[in-house]
């Protein structure tokens, strides 16, 4: 389980730290932060595949996710008797993410290099990986440093001493992407497997050619994709392996008296069939509502039989009826006992009923002067975070 997520320089996240617990929701109104947070979270699961920097090229580049502000404020500026003014940097710009877990933690440091320092290339503006850590424990220290890479020099820990593994990383890859012999420690693959394996779910299709609602040839689905395509698929294999009876649970408890089941055709075609009180028929995928939809794509991600580590759902809201929200919440709660959950949500209803579970860890953002702040948070509920040099 994750303890703590820190982020520096990322938008409007000047410096957020942030601990966390088996069930999470991040909350606050429009424009306060929260998908960055979210979009924070899936660049740091993509250091572990190497799409990091691709990620970032899909944002624009590096240079335009940095902090727009500048770098502190003093009294008067915050009271507003002074006019926000930054001063002239002579450090460099670098992108800061972080996460501790009960066993290890990981940092990564993302800059840019000076045009032309790399010599004759066109990639001038790729974001480089500056530094990178794997420690011991809650938060870094020198002493409990497993595994450090400072620019293209990569190594290890070995008892009391430090072993070059090499000294020409790639700029551009991780140090999960090490593949020489004799490769990473065990501990960084640890690290590695344990990002590789967050699950993400933030764009369900809905609409009237989504696959979800179309029949579809079926294979074994233990794990939803982030589109729900094979939802069908991954009912049935709930159904035939996972958790039946809290699959037909789900379903009565947001919509009462209603039943699901799945038809397999001749050709091994797999079809929805929503049977609710009062019709004389089923309903297939393509006569869903929106909202009905959706609902049960959530129930096939949140009762996978493959439970990860972290699964982070943004507005899982998103086209529910406001009465289905409770429902929901219940499922979530239900699911937080076998994996860590993370929700991202401004739908008051919603968090009020994650917030009736005592386990709940609500984490209300707001934006103060443009940089978004946890609500409340003093120096003593920060959690103890250190970046590494």
């Amino acid at each position: 389980m994750l303890k703590t997520l820190a982020i520096a320089n990322y938008r409007s996240l000047l410096d957020l730290r942030v601990g966390l617990s088996p069930l999470n929701v991040i909350t606050g109104p429009n424009g306060s932060g929260k998908s960055n947070a979210y979009r924070a979270l899936r660049l740091l699961a993509d250091t572990a595949g190497g799409g990091v920097i691709r990620s970032l090229a899909r944002e624009g580049g590096l240079a335009s996710t940095f902090w727009a502000g500048p770098g502190s404020l003093s009294k008067a500026m915050k009271s507003g008797d002074e006019p926000i003014q930054g001063t002239v940097s002579n450090g460099p710009a670098r992108l800061l993410m972080g996460f501790a877990g009960e066993d290890f933690g990981y940092g990564i440091s993302l800059g840019l290099t000076p045009p032309g320092s790399l010599g004759p290339t066109a990639f001038d503006l790729d974001p480089q990986i500056k530094h990178e850590c794997i420690w011991a424990g809650e938060f870094y220290r020198p002493a409990s440093s497993l595994l450090e890479r400072s620019g293209p020099l990569l190594k290890v820990r070995q008892e009391r001493r430090w072993d070059v593994m090499t000294q020409h990383m790639p700029m551009f890859e991780s140090i999960f992407q090490y593949r020489a012999n004799p490769g990473l420690p065990p501990e960084a693959v640890s690290v590695r497997e344990t990002i590789a394996g967050w699950r993400f779910y933030d764009h369900f299709r809905t609409d009237p050619l989504a696959p979800a609602r179309q029949a579809q040839l079926g294979t074994r689905t233990p794990v939803l994709d982030d589109e729900g395509a094979q939802l069908a698929a991954a009912l049935q294999t709930i159904i035939e392996i996972g958790d039946r009876e809290a699959l037909m649970e789900a379903v009565d408890d947001a919509f009462p008296g209603a039943t699901l089941s799945i038809s397999v055709s001749d050709d091994h075609r797999f079809s929805l069939r929503f049977q609710q009180r009062g019709l004389l028929r089923p309903l297939s995928g393509a006569e869903l509502s929106d909202g009905t939809l959706r609902y049960l794509l959530w129930i096939a991600a949140l009762l996978t039989p493959r439970p990860p580590s972290l699964m982070v759902l943004n507005e899982p809201e998103t086209s529910l009826h406001p009465d289905l929200l409770p429902a929901l919440a219940r499922l979530m709660i239900s699911a937080a006992k076998r994996s860590q959950l993370i929700v991202v949500s401004h739908a008051r209803r919603l968090v009020a009923a994650l917030e009736k579970d005592p386990e709940c860890n609500a984490i209300a953002l707001e934006k103060t002067l443009g940089q978004t702040q946890v609500a409340g948070q003093g120096l003593l509920d920060t959690p103890a975070w250190h970046w590494p040099e």
